[in-house]
């Protein structure tokens, strides 16, 4: 049996280059030494096969170069967008995201959090579920914590990329009510345990001040599920002319439940999504909904987390990224 390929060590590349090995490290890493001197060392490395030990590094500075990376749901389609920007992002900045998927579940989506701080990560970067829980003060006081959606109420963050959703929901709600739309079924992720998501209670203070009737109905982000739960509000005794999803993988099971009744979206039912993924323009109709600048959301939270993690100072903390409006053919006026 062939022995492992053993690993060549920091102070073999010293013997080779004449160096300390301290003077390596720093040339490795682009600090306190001449440019020569650095080219020097990186060529030899090359030539022997040196890779720095992820573990020695960390042991010696501290930090992993990993960012827990928290995903409120990936059943989200835009969601998987979203973190698979943010991971490219990171990446660019030579750290690497460990990214754990809470399921919509808030219990679960602290187990994970505490379970990323005690593998210690750099950071963690979240789009909490649960955005009040106490537990996140804890969790923030441990490591930098720097938040995508919804602001953590009860923790000091290192950052806050937040979704103007009292704007995004009046934007909507406002548009489906010039349209003579009065009745609004409103399908939300959020389950029966946080029933204060920023987002559910602005859906009330709109509607009351527009005249609208909403209601709030949970459903699931899979789309099997989502079709499910559409199927019921299509077939209820007073079905609403119009149907507002906070997100669109949600919508998009709204479109498979009324294919199945017959229904014509954007002419029979109205539907607006919240979120402008790439498919939701390919639709028939394409679908009306809310653009909040994915890649900005993932460029300003990787540059709020690297500013954590080296101890950067920044100007703003807190990033509100604004709705844009996107209509298309799946909202019609009644």
């Amino acid at each position: 049996m062939a022995r492992p390929t053993k690993r060549t060590t920091l102070r073999e590349v010293a013997e080779a280059t004449g160096l300390s090995t301290a003077a390596v490290s720093y040339a490795l890493r682009g600090t306190h030494v001449s440019k020569e001197t650095e080219e020097r060392v990186r060529r030899a490395a090359a030539e022997l096969g040196y890779e720095a030990d992820p573990i020695a590094r960390a042991l010696a500075s501290g930090r992993t170069s990993m960012v827990g990376v928290l995903a409120g749901d990936l059943q989200d389609l835009w969601q998987q967008q979203l973190m698979a920007a943010i991971g490219r992002e990171l990446l660019a900045g030579d750290r690497y995201a460990l990214i754990v998927d809470a399921g919509g579940d808030p219990d679960r989506e602290l187990a994970l959090a505490k379970q990323l701080r005690d593998q210690r990560v750099d950071a963690l970067l979240v789009s909490p579920v649960n955005p009040s829980a106490e537990s996140w003060a804890a969790i923030a006081d441990a490591l930098p914590v720097v938040a995508v959606g919804d602001s953590l109420s009860r923790a000091r963050t290192a950052g806050q990329v937040i979704f103007d959703n009292r704007a995004g929901i009046d934007t909507v709600l406002e548009y489906l009510h010039g349209l003579g739309h009065r009745r609004v079924t409103v399908l939300t992720p959020t389950r029966p345990s946080t029933p204060d998501r920023p987002a559910d209670v602005y859906v009330g203070e709109a509607a009351d001040r527009l005249g609208l009737e909403a209601e709030l109905v949970p459903c699931p982000q899979e789309l099997g599920e989502a079709t499910a739960v559409a199927r019921r509000v299509l077939a209820g005794p007073r079905a609403a002319t119009a149907v507002f999803c906070f997100s669109d993988s949600l919508a998009y099971g709204v479109y498979a439940a009324a294919a199945e009744a017959a229904l014509e979206v954007g002419r029979d039912v109205s539907v607006v999504g919240f979120d402008d993924h790439p498919v939701s323009r390919v639709l028939t109709p394409p679908l009306t909904t809310v653009d909040w600048g994915l890649s900005e959301i993932a460029a300003e939270a990787a540059r709020l987390t690297v500013a954590a993690i080296e101890g950067k100072r920044v100007r703003r903390k807190r990033v509100l990224c604004a709705p844009r409006m996107s209509e298309r053919g799946s909202a019609v006026g009644v």
